[in-house]
């Protein structure tokens, strides 16, 4: 296994050294949620359901989801503070293969293909907002290099970055909700919503689902660098509640201030509802400043990515099952800086192929496979009675229905993904398993 230092070890074994605190917790997590789907998702969920009721309930439901899944991350945060988070929750759980087989999907489909479409989408706002011919793939590449530098230069100069940026985020939305709220004016009258799907209200709230809990996604994230944290196992639980609540806040404001602003059917009818309610309060300058604004929260969201997922691949590489060098940490920096570069180099690679977009098709089916999964974590634990010693007091309220709850919800999202999109699904449940011969091989590799 790899070394874990604190800050102030000596450099001769050098190792992941821990100089994050809550604030950092907090900041990682809600970076991990906030991206570019909140600014545009909303249009999607009203096109399932057409009514604000069933708009705003379903953020609501998906916010449900995402803080019972919080509570489960936290108790096991709390349980197994370890480098990788959950891949080590998968590993100690089940089986080093089930642990590979996520890394796997983690590398080639989940955070690589989803980093990907954030930067070509940071590119595209950061031409709007700067109104200059500069090229999607020049400013993509510019962005991810910029970021490759920045966390190799430390977990405390990453961190910095994400925090600030995750400040401005938070401003940007703040600034969308007040001109919903205060500033658009009402919707326009006469504006009837679509007729509901023949499938019934309970099947398009379902599909409503899949958009949301796409946009709630990311939460996870923040338990790969548990092993950087100053008290892990009182910060990250911390973190991890405070973050997903945040959230659940900010998302539920936005689409409240996009249907008093737009109405159902002009959310409906809005590819762009973040633009729309901004050009309405301020005019042409308003969705000038909301492209910035969304520009800033993708490239935090790239910051974010780029600060956890190489944490993960990390740990492949001290458990044996990834290339030696992945676990290098810089002896100077105490960064895992081959892990990072791998991150962006693949990334970058993705963007400039223009194959992200389909790559992106097959996430959630595949990402929330391993929720539910992690989710069975903790009654492994709990029936090992693993971590119960020093847990720190963090435990999920309601277990085991509560854990349950989260487990089945993420059942039915794979499902109604996968009903959905049974071709995008099919491929990324395929890449996935792909990684099961891979592992086999792997381990037949000479130490």
């Amino acid at each position: 296994m790899s070394t874990i230092e604190p800050a102030d070890a000596a450099p001769s074994t050098p190792g992941l050294a821990r100089r994050l605190g809550l604030f950092d917790a907090t900041m990682i997590v809600m970076g991990g949620i906030i991206g570019s789907g909140i600014f545009v998702n909303p249009h999607v969920v009203a096109r399932q359901v057409h009514s604000p009721a069933l708009i705003v309930g379903a953020w609501l439901a998906g916010g449900a989801v995402a803080l019972a899944g919080a509570f489960v991350y936290a108790e096991l945060a709390a349980r197994r503070p370890q480098v990788g988070g959950q891949y080590a929750y998968l590993r100690d759980a089940y089986h080093p293969a089930v642990a590979f087989v996520y890394g796997w999907a983690l590398l080639l489909v989940i955070q690589t293909g989803g980093m990907a479409a954030v930067a070509v989408t940071c590119a595209r706002y950061v031409r709007e907002a700067a109104n200059v011919p500069l090229r999607e793939s020049g400013v993509a590449a510019a962005a991810l290099a910029l970021l490759v530098v920045v966390n190799c230069r430390g977990v405390r100069a990453g961190s910095s970055v994400q925090n600030g940026l995750m400040v401005l985020k938070i401003l940007a939305v703040a600034a969308l909700v007040a001109a919903g709220l205060f500033l658009a004016g009402p919707p326009p009258a006469g504006a009837v919503p679509n007729a509901a799907p023949a499938g019934g209200t309970l099947l398009a709230f379902f599909a409503a689902l899949t958009p949301v809990m796409f946009a709630y996604g990311g939460w996870q994230t923040a338990s790969f660098v548990a092993a950087e944290m100053r008290d892990p196992r009182r910060d990250l639980p911390r973190g991890l509640l405070i973050g997903v609540t945040g959230v659940i806040v900010l998302y539920v404001a936005v689409n409240v201030a996009c249907v008093l602003a737009l109405g159902a059917a002009g959310l409906a009818a809005s590819p762009a509802p973040a633009s729309s309610v901004m050009r309405l309060a301020f005019g042409e300058r308003g969705a000038t400043l909301i492209a910035a604004g969304i520009a800033i929260s993708t490239l935090g969201f790239l910051s974010q990515g780029m600060l956890t997922a190489p944490r993960v691949y990390f740990a492949m590489a001290a458990d044996g099952l990834f290339f030696r060098s992945v676990a290098y940490v810089d002896p100077r920096t105490r960064a895992p800086v081959v892990a990072i570069v791998l991150q962006g180099v693949l990334a970058l690679a993705i963007a400039l192929s223009g194959t992200y977009e389909q790559i992106l098709n097959y996430v959630v089916s595949v990402d929330f496979i391993f929720f539910g999964l992690t989710a069975g974590t903790l009654f492994v634990f709990r029936r090992r009675a693993i971590g119960d010693a020093d847990d720190g007091g963090a435990r999920v309220p309601g277990h085991p229905l509560t854990t349950a709850f989260f487990a089945a919800a993420c059942a039915v999202i794979v499902v109604a993904t996968i009903s959905r999109s049974p071709a995008n699904s099919a491929v990324g449940i395929a890449i996935m398993l792909a990684g099961l011969p891979v592992y086999l091989l792997w381990r037949r590799r000479p130490a």
